[in-house]
């Protein structure tokens, strides 16, 4: 399980063939055993073969962390509510004025259910398994980036697409940098429960 090549086909399966058959037309229950058994197969293989430790490390750059992630949060909130203002007002902010409790509860599935497992996939499991095939840094960071973004294929949309892309980016050079989880889950959870706030839920599958 530990040489290249089985990495190699083992990258195919999990990160490029599951999420381009997700965008296909067939039963939901089987996407849901795939995507079950693929999480359970994935979790294994961080406890048994990567010899991960689900444990919050003690040595975490909280502030340096804090003050990185608020300025980009910032920028995202500036930009994504001119957005909004300028291609449907009426979606500004309108699930948090008018049906607050979804709100609330859709953030908190979202946060937990949702943004964890991801970057439990496509940060920890994806650096810990792969960082060693690419030896330039920046395209190992690309190619994260750019397989979270197929991970969205299924709401085959090309600005969900793009968003996520760069939202990669953005958790790649965070988790590259702190190698938590829990950071950036933090980041993730924090961009992404602003997008269903400012208004663009609809897009990115959020129910409104």
């Amino acid at each position: 399980m530990k040489s290249n090549i089985y990495k190699g086909i083992e990258l195919f399966l999990i990160f490029i063939l599951v999420p381009i058959s997700f965008a296909l037309d067939y039963d939901p229950r089987i996407k849901g055993a795939i995507g079950l058994l693929g999480f359970i197969y994935i979790v294994y293989v961080l406890l048994k073969i990567e010899g991960l430790k689900f444990k919050i490390a003690r040595d975490l750059n909280w502030k340096q962390f804090w003050q990185k992630t608020l300025f980009k949060f910032m920028v995202i909130a500036i930009i994504t509510t001119v957005f909004v203002w300028i291609t449907d007002k009426a979606f500004l902010f309108y699930v948090l004025l008018n049906k607050p409790k979804l709100y609330v509860f859709i953030l908190f599935v979202y946060t937990f259910l949702s943004v964890y497992p991801q970057e439990l996939i496509y940060r920890t499991f994806f650096f810990s398994r792969y960082e060693g095939l690419i030896t330039n840094k920046m395209l190992f960071i690309f190619i994260n980036a750019i397989l979270f973004s197929l991970a969205h294929i299924l709401f085959k949309n090309t600005l969900v697409m793009i968003l996520t892309f760069l939202g990669g980016l953005l958790f790649a050079l965070t988790f590259k940098r702190t190698k938590s989880t829990l950071l950036v889950s933090i980041e993730h959870a924090l961009y992404g429960c602003w997008l269903f706030t400012v208004g663009m839920g609809n897009m990115l599958g959020f129910p409104s």
